[in-house]
């Protein structure tokens, strides 16, 4: 796994969201995922369908719909991403359109999971409920004694996650506290308890601050090498040029935060750039919906529609929106 989404990840024992997905992939450089897909630099299209538009079951459904069908819902969401309808996508509109995609569906992911660990369907998720989906059973632990078993130990950390999650008094997690619970990096208040996370996780010597060293983990270089192998050079790289703003040689809170959460508004203006590129005829750096619709193949493997899965999803093609 890529250290930067092994640590994103460990904001929660869920499954990988299509942000988590995406992240990953940035993260891989010129590995493996990157070669698959841009062979010989070339794009794959149907590397972005197979990977991420969510299985042989989204698959089939896209296979059914009928090209007038595809037009027609395609069409509606080129308005919708519109915001100033005046008949052309930009950059931002396409930004903030892709960005609002990611979190409904974490937030819909959430919701399918409430229901799931809400065994009593009172509404609320209990501790014990929670306990009892992810072991099928309740983990009883003392706060200053280490478990045994690695896994249930990080399960302290969720216990700490749940409490700060939890808004009322209320014992259990309603539906927008269990949302916040899955995914804190979407929700304001539980920034706070992200950063430390991840301060208590990499902070090795207290400061408060993580260094590159204690970035970088646990890796110490073989003693028979002459250099450091390719993914510390770019995790290294990474460190330097993309979380560290202020060159101190260090990650502050600040700064940390954009290491473990998924930076969901950068992917999405690259991939907003992205289609700007390849789908603009004229060069006027925006999109009619002629040019989308003459390179609509492109723009339904793209994130601007989750890989095609919108036209399936009445959340974004209906009308009132």
């Amino acid at each position: 796994m890529c250290p930067r989404l092994a640590g994103a990840m460990r904001l929660g024992p869920r499954p990988a969201t299509l942000g988590l997905l995406l992240l990953c992939a940035a993260a891989a450089g010129a590995g493996e995922a990157e070669e698959l897909h841009y062979p010989r630099g070339e794009h794959r299209a149907d590397y972005d369908r197979e990977a991420l538009l969510g299985g042989e079951e989204e698959v089939d459904e896209y296979v059914k719909l009928t090209p007038e069908e595809q037009h027609k819902r395609l069409k509606s969401i080129i308005k919708k991403i519109d915001l100033d309808s005046d008949g052309f996508l930009t950059e931002s509109e396409l930004s903030s359109w892709i960005q609002m995609s990611f979190k409904h569906y974490a937030v819909q992911e959430a919701k399918q999971q409430f229901v799931e660990y809400d065994k009593n369907t009172d509404g609320s998720v209990s501790w014990d409920e929670y306990n009892i989906q992810m072991y099928d059973r309740v983990i009883d632990f003392d706060e200053n004694t280490a478990l045994d078993d690695a896994e249930e130990e990080s399960f302290r950390q969720d216990k700490k996650r749940f409490e700060k999650a939890n808004q009322d008094s209320d014992p259990g997690l309603n539906l927008e506290e269990f949302i916040a619970f899955e995914h804190p990096e979407e929700v304001d208040y539980m920034t706070e308890f992200v950063i430390q996370e991840a301060l208590e996780e990499h902070d090795k010597n207290g400061d408060g601050f993580v260094s590159l060293e204690e970035f970088l983990g646990d890796y110490k270089r073989d003693p028979t090498a002459n250099e450091d192998p390719e993914w510390i050079l770019v995790e290294k790289d990474r460190f330097l040029n993309d979380y560290d703003k202020d060159a101190d040689g260090r990650l502050d809170p600040q700064e940390l935060l954009s290491w473990v959460v998924p930076n969901n508004q950068g992917i999405a203006q690259e991939e907003a750039l992205h289609l700007i590129d390849e789908v603009d005829l004229n060069s006027d750096k925006k999109l009619s919906e002629a040019e989308i619709m003459e390179s609509q193949d492109l723009f339904l493997t793209s994130e601007a529609t989750d890989y095609g899965r919108q036209l399936h999803d009445e959340y974004f093609y209906h009308d009132e929106l």
